[in-house]
């Protein structure tokens, strides 16, 4: 049926398999796994860098993983990017500067279980994961007093902003000293921006509400923007078909710090083209954690 078919495309799990070793870049870095509160098992790597300075990678959704984007393991009729999209590359700028990573897995991509819920939700209950990773670098005998930048990428950044508006969540945490978030959208606009309307949009969103057991189409971050009390840095590609562009500026205007930037790029037309940006311009990231982590 075809609204099986697109609702698999938007929030089947584990089409992302893990790909590349950072070793091959140099990398020393040890495998790590941790629970959330709910009970995934999250898995991922942790890349070694400084002792007092982590980034924490939050990675985009369905068709991601802490490895980035490759073209194997999808389904239905999206294919996001041409090639492969590889994280390494700007996680290995990022370790040049001299900071440690943590990438993970967010549950039902990777190598990462699914916990409760078997489907994907674009971020909403998928907050359990960053607070258990920062809660993973809290408690790590080395990492434990590190300060920590968050880059969250898509559904990353949509995770995080639910995770700054939760009671016992992220607001509050003095050793989160930064946050970038790259593209961050909702779902009618990702829908929409796809060209699926009508009758064929209305199906494939009742089987994904049916799946997911709520409404995704009533379901956003933007409330929780005014909880994020760190400085934050919105990035995001003009020429992006499936972002709504009042929505961005509706996010950054929300943004109750006074130091924020909103950083629109002028590249290639595709959704994943500012994810491909970050490997070869890391400059937007580098930049935003520098003197801040």
């Amino acid at each position: 049926m075809i609204s099986n078919y697109l609702s698999n495309t938007m929030i089947a799990p584990h089409q992302s398999p893990v790909f590349g070793d950072p070793a091959d870049h140099g990398l020393e870095y040890d495998d790590v796994s941790f629970e959330t509160a709910d009970g995934a098992t999250l898995r991922g790597w942790m890349i070694h860098g400084r002792a007092d300075k982590v980034i924490l990678q939050v990675h985009f959704g369905v068709q991601s993983s802490r490895s980035g984007y490759t073209r194997e393991g999808k389904r239905g009729p999206v294919k996001l990017w041409k090639e492969d999209i590889p994280f390494l590359r700007h996680i290995t700028w990022l370790n040049e500067q001299g900071y440690s990573v943590l990438a993970y897995d967010t549950r039902n991509h990777g190598d990462s279980t699914s916990g409760p819920l078997e489907w994907t939700s674009w971020g909403y209950r998928e907050t359990p994961d960053v607070i258990a990773a920062v809660e993973f670098l809290e408690a790590h005998p080395t990492y434990g007093d590190a300060d920590i930048g968050i880059l969250g990428i898509c559904m990353g950044s949509a995770e995080t902003t639910y995770a700054f508006g939760l009671d016992g969540g992220l607001a509050g945490r003095d050793n989160i000293k930064a946050f970038v978030a790259i593209q961050p959208t909702v779902y009618p606009d990702m829908v929409a921006g796809m060209g699926l309307r009508g009758f064929i949009e209305r199906r494939a969103t009742k089987v994904t509400n049916e799946r997911l057991g709520m409404d995704i189409t009533e379901t956003t971050f933007l409330p929780d923007v005014p909880s994020i009390d760190v400085p934050t840095r919105l990035v995001q590609n003009r020429n992006d078909p499936w972002a709504n562009m009042d929505f961005i500026q509706r996010y950054y205007d929300a943004l109750d710090v006074a130091d924020k930037d909103l950083v629109w790029l002028d590249i290639t037309k595709g959704r994943a083209a500012a994810y491909a940006h970050l490997g070869e311009h890391p400059e937007q990231i580098l930049d935003w954690f520098t003197d801040r982590v």
